[in-house]
């Protein structure tokens, strides 16, 4: 049976790959938290994985480990970059799904500015 977004979703770790205008794929190892429309994520708007989302929304997601070693094939999804507000959310999705580690990451996030300097991402599978 084929590996599902929904799978995917459940993972702890997600490598969640990002397509240059030439079509060379650059992964990263993500947190993300579960949302209405799929999954949320927290970044800094200046990464170029944000620009490269802004380009080209096609991204694809996968089971990996904390180092963003690949544990499973990659499923095909569209990323959308949503307004600031969405931050206080993503937030709180991840303090939810990451616990005490989350919480941690969310006030160190916050005191290095990351309600104005960050971005929340949506990850969403394609239909």
């Amino acid at each position: 049976m084929a590996l599902t977004f929904a799978d995917v979703a459940k993972a702890n770790y997600v490598l969640l790959t990002t397509f240059t205008k030439d079509g060379r794929p650059k992964p990263t190892a993500i947190w993300a938290a579960p949302s209405a429309d799929g999954l949320v994520v927290i970044t800094q708007e200046s990464s170029w994985k944000v620009k490269r989302i802004r380009n080209t929304p096609r991204v694809t997601v996968a089971v990996c480990d904390v180092r963003g070693n690949p544990k499973s094939e990659a499923v095909e999804a569209l990323a959308e970059v949503l307004p600031k507000s969405a931050n206080g959310a993503t937030y709180d999705a991840i303090g939810k799904r990451y616990g005490l580690l989350g919480k941690t990451f969310n006030l160190f996030s916050k005191w290095r500015g990351g309600m104005q300097n960050n971005v929340s991402l949506l990850l969403k599978p394609v239909n």
